[in-house]
Formats: structure tokens, sequence, C-alpha cells
């Protein structure tokens, strides 16, 4: 039976901003992305997430971004590598001792959103986010774009990787992700999300914003917590998906 891995980004909440319901992402979800707090999410919230995920069997992930409160972590920020390096190491660190505190450990890493997309291009601060990853934990599994700059500088740095799909985002032909700030860049139907996820395992490809067939290779799919119809989404592509035989696994297992 062919597998996949569902994953979405938790522990973004603040008493000050709602963002996504973590405990019901998590009943359907196999691994979850957990914010390390520069972009969003508090030490206590963070914590919760992460006892909720041991709680559900569900993989915890590191989801570091760049130090952008306000911004979401979604601004594209010129960083210095070096910054960008002991940034990500100090998000690593504090997500990896609140993990331990409650009887887990960080099995991957998944860079969230501006960070994310910068080092599918970005050679030098994609080997930054490498050498962190190497200098806190080489067996850390790195998960990006298919193709990211990252995910070759990582393999030749012998760090696993892995690589996604986005259930909830439209795809340009050349298979990038459709800018936010374009129109349809956001799903948010759940029959559509799930009828292309399930396209996407049987086939291998997407269907672009232009209606090509777009070839991407996924060891996961993502649905992102924050979106307003998140939950529906990611409850409609487990439900398809079960119901064609695929089952569910986390991409990164117990080392």
């Amino acid at each position: 039976m062919r597998t996949i891995d569902l994953n979405s980004d938790l522990g973004e909440n603040t008493a000050e901003r709602f963002v996504a319901d973590d405990a019901a992402m998590l009943e359907i979800v196999s691994s979850a992305n957990v914010s390390c707090g520069f972009h969003a999410g508090s030490p206590e919230g963070i914590r919760e997430t992460i006892a909720e995920a041991v709680a559900r069997g569900v993989t915890v992930g590191a989801h570091p971004g760049y130090r952008d409160v306000e911004g979401f972590g979604r601004r594209d920020l010129d960083v210095a590598p070096a910054t960008v390096q002991a940034e990500v190491e100090y998000q690593l660190g504090a997500l990896m001792g609140l993990a331990g505190a409650v009887g887990t450990a960080v099995r991957y890493v998944k860079p969230h959103g501006a960070l994310y997309n910068r080092i599918a291009h970005d050679e030098a601060q994609a080997q930054a986010v490498v050498a962190a990853v190497r200098a806190i934990d080489p067996s850390l599994v790195l998960m990006c774009l298919p193709g990211a700059a990252v995910l070759d500088l990582a393999t030749r740095a012998g760090i696993p990787v892995a690589s996604e799909a986005f259930a909830d985002r439209a795809y340009t032909p050349t298979g990038a992700l459709l800018p936010r700030r374009e129109p349809g860049a956001v799903l948010h139907d759940p029959a559509v999300v799930a009828a292309r996820m399930l396209r996407l395992v049987r086939d291998g490809v997407i269907e672009a914003v232009d209606g090509s067939a777009v070839t991407v290779r996924a060891d996961s799919i993502c649905v992102h917590g924050d979106s307003p119809d998140a939950v529906a989404m990611a409850r409609a592509v487990r439900d398809l998906l079960a119901a064609e035989g695929v089952g569910f696994a986390p991409f990164a297992g117990p080392r």
C-alpha cells in the first residue's frame, strides 16, 4: 500500500493572535511542524502543542523562521548568512529542549515562510541553514520544496532530506508556488484540494494555474494550519486518500 505523510504548521498561537486549531489538526496529521518562536507562538503554547503531538503519536519537526513576529515570518528579509545560521541554531536548540521536556525528540526541520522560499534558490542562506542543522544534529531530516537549492546542499553535507507538496497552494507551470500576493495563490475548497492531492499521490503531478500538469516529488503533503479552512481541507485530504487505499506515516520516523 502506498503511504504518504501529512503535515501542518502548528504551535503558532499566542494570546493576542490565534491562527490555528492545533488540537483538531493533530487528530489528522502524521507530522507537526512546530514553531520555534521567532515568527509566531509562545514558549508555553509551543510546549503544549508538542505535548499534544506526543499524546496523539504525531512526529514533531522544527519550524524555524526569520525573526519576524510582525510579518509572521512571511516577509523576505536580507539577513546575513551568519545571522541566519545562528538564529536557526538557536531555534532548533529551544525546540529540542521543549521536546525533551515532554518526552519526545525533534525528528526533522522544515524552515518557515520567507526563509523556506529563500533557501530554495539563495545558496548563501541555504548553506547557512544546512550548517545550522549539521551543527545541532546532522541526523535531522531537512524538508523543503522539490529541487530546492538547500536540499542539494544538505545531501552533499550528509544530511537526510525530504520534499513536500502543498495541498492548499497554487503552483506555477515551473513547479514553484504562486506567490501569496497573487490572486488564487491560496486554495480553500476541501474537495478541490483533496482531489489535487489524490492526483499527486497517484500520478506524481499537480495542476498548475495555467492548466498544465507539473511533476512534483513529495514525501509529505502540507496543509497550512493558519488557513481558515485548514481542518476541513486536511480532513478531506486524509479521508479521500484513505478511501483510495493510501496509508499515512511520518516521513521522519524514530532514530
